[in-house]
C-alpha cells in the first residue's frame, strides 16, 4: 500500500504531515480548516497599552516659518487631548528672501513684522519670542561617532553629558554654528540600540550623533532681522524636520520615512528611522523656478506664470489637456493682446523640472550613505507638492511608496490650507515649540562664543582627540 493510497477518510493533506497549499484543500474542506485553526489554544500577545495625549508645555506659543516665496506665523497652544489648537495665523508674500536666505534685510524685516503682526492680531496678544525654521546658511547634515571608557561601573547623568560634549568638540567647525544635536542610540559594550544608558554598568559608553550645523554669518542675519522686527529667536529648527513633526504619524517615524518638502526656493528632504532623525539635504531647486519656466517659454508675466501654474498646471499629460485652451497675456503687447494656448503646453513646460527635481531627491537619498534606511515611504509636503499628478509621477521616479503629507491634529489653520500642505513647516514649528523637541532629545548648546569657558573646554577635547 502507498501513500497514494487512502486509509481513512481524513483528508489527504492531514495524512501527509500537515502539508499546506491551498492546491491540497479538499472541495468543501475550507470551512472546517477555518474551525480547527479557531479552536486552537493560542496565547496571545498582551493588547498594548492605550497611550496617553501627549503632554504639551503650558503657555502660548509662537512660530514663524521665513520661505522664499511666503512667510507664515502661528501663534497656538497645546491641548489636553495632544492637538495643538491655532489662535491666530498670519501669512504674506516674502520679500528680501531668496533661496531660504536673507538677501535684502529691511524688505525681510518689514515683510516678517506683517506677518506677525497679522496673526497678533488674530489671536489678539502680542508674542516677544518665536520659533523659526532653518532653511538659509547652507544647512549641512553629519553622523559623528563619540566614545568614552566607563571602567565597569554605572553610567551616570555626568557620563552622558561628557559623552555628548565630546561629539559636539569633534561636530564643531570654524564659521558654523550647530542647530541640532541628535543622539541616534547608545552602545553599551557592543551592544547597540540602546535608547538611555544611565544606569547599565559596562566598560564603553559610545553614541552616533546626528548633528545639524549653519553658516554663523546666516544665523546673525536672521538674529539682527529678527531683534530690528522686536522679537527674539527662541529656538531653529530644520524646515524639513519641522514638516516631519506635523506629518508623520509616530509608526512611520519608527518604521522609516522620507519627509520631501517642496518648497519655493528649495525642495529638502529629511529622513527618520526608529523615532529618531537621522539625515537632512536641501536642493536649491523649488516651485519658483517651475514659475519662472514658464514665465519664460510663454514669454508672460511671473505672476501670470504662477496663476497658470497653480490653476491649470499638472506634473504629466491627460488626455484632456490638448483640447483645453487658455488665454495668456504675453509681456509688452498690451492687456488686450492675448495669445491662445493648449494647457497641454503649460504642462509640458512643467513636467521636465517637476521629473528633474525629483531625479536630485532620489539621488540625494541614493547617495545619502544610509542603505536600506533610506528605502521607506515618501512623504510629500510644502507648497510646490500640491501640483496635480504628483504622486504617480513620484512613485516611478523615486522607485518607493509616495503619498501626500497634510498637518495632523492641529485645529484652527485656514480651511483651504488644512486639508493641504502649505502650512506643514509652521505646523511642526510651532508642535515643536509647544513641546514636541522632547521627543526626538535634541540637546544642541549655542555655538562657544570666542573666549568663554565652553569655547576652551572643545578646543581642548578637540585638540586632545
Amino acid at each position: 500500500m502507498t501513500d497514494l493510497t487512502p486509509t481513512s477518510d481524513l483528508p489527504a493533506f492531514r495524512r501527509r504531515g500537515g502539508l499546506r497549499g491551498r492546491s491540497l484543500i479538499p472541495v468543501g474542506g475550507e470551512r472546517e480548516v477555518a474551525l480547527n485553526r479557531a479552536s486552537r489554544e493560542i496565547l496571545p500577545l498582551p493588547p498594548e497599552e492605550t497611550s496617553k495625549p501627549r503632554v504639551w508645555r503650558n503657555g502660548v506659543f509662537g512660530a514663524l516659518d521665513i520661505g522664499t516665496t511666503k512667510m507664515t506665523c502661528l501663534i497656538g497652544k497645546g491641548e489636553p487631548d495632544g492637538s495643538i489648537q491655532v489662535l491666530g495665523y498670519g501669512w504674506r508674500r516674502s520679500h528680501g528672501i531668496r533661496s531660504g536666505s536673507i538677501v535684502d534685510i529691511r524688505e525681510a524685516e518689514a515683510a516678517i513684522r506683517a506677518t506677525v503682526g497679522q496673526a497678533e492680531e488674530a489671536a489678539e496678544r502680542r508674542m516677544d519670542s518665536l520659533v523659526v525654521n532653518l532653511s538659509c546658511g547652507h544647512p549641512r547634515s553629519r553622523l559623528i561617532d563619540a566614545h568614552m571608557p566607563i571602567g565597569g561601573r554605572e553610567v551616570t547623568d555626568g557620563d552622558v553629558q561628557r559623552l555628548i560634549t565630546d561629539g559636539q568638540a569633534r561636530a564643531w567647525s570654524e564659521g558654523r554654528d550647530v542647530i541640532h544635536t541628535l543622539p541616534i542610540g547608545y552602545v553599551v559594550d557592543s551592544m547597540p540600540g540602546i535608547a538611555d544608558p544611565r544606569g547599565h554598568q559596562c566598560e564603553q559608553l559610545a553614541t552616533k550623533l546626528h548633528v545639524v550645523d549653519m553658516n554663523s554669518s546666516a544665523l546673525r542675519t536672521l538674529d539682527t532681522v529678527l531683534q530690528h522686527s522686536e522679537l527674539k529667536l527662541d529656538g531653529l529648527v530644520s524646515s524639513p524636520f519641522a514638516s516631519g513633526v506635523a506629518v508623520l504619524a509616530d509608526e512611520e517615524r519608527d518604521l522609516g520615512v522620507t519627509v520631501v518638502e517642496m518648497g519655493g526656493g528649495t525642495t529638502s528632504l529629511a529622513v527618520f528611522c526608529e523615532g529618531r532623525l537621522i539625515h537632512t539635504a536641501q536642493i536649491p531647486v523649488g516651485g519658483l523656478h517651475v514659475t519662472r519656466d514658464i514665465a519664460g517659454v510663454l514669454s508672460t508675466s511671473l505672476e501670470t506664470a504662477e496663476r497658470l501654474k497653480t490653476m491649470y498646471g499638472a506634473a504629466q499629460l491627460g488626455s484632456d489637456d490638448q483640447r483645453e485652451i487658455l488665454s495668456v497675456p504675453l509681456i509688452g503687447e498690451g492687456r488686450d493682446r492675448l495669445a491662445r494656448i493648449p494647457r497641454s503646453k503649460v504642462i509640458s513646460v512643467i513636467q521636465p523640472r517637476v521629473e528633474e527635481t525629483l531625479e536630485l531627491v532620489r539621488h540625494a537619498l541614493d547617495n545619502a550613505g544610509l542603505g536600506r534606511l533610506a528605502n521607506g515611504r515618501v512623504v510629500l509636503t510644502g507648497g510646490a507638492s500640491l501640483m496635480e499628478g504628483i504622486v504617480p509621477v513620484a512613485t516611478r521616479i523615486l522607485a518607493r511608496p509616495v503619498r501626500m503629507g497634510k498637518p495632523l491634529n492641529v485645529h484652527g489653520l485656514p480651511e483651504t490650507a488644512a486639508a493641504s500642505a502649505v502650512f506643514s513647516t509652521a505646523a511642526g514649528l510651532l508642535a515643536w515649540a509647544a513641546g514636541a523637541d522632547r521627543d526626538f532629545g535634541d540637546i544642541s548648546t549655542p555655538e562657544p562664543r570666542s573666549g568663554s569657558l565652553l569655547k576652551r573646554l572643545v578646543g581642548f577635547i578637540r585638540d586632545r582627540g
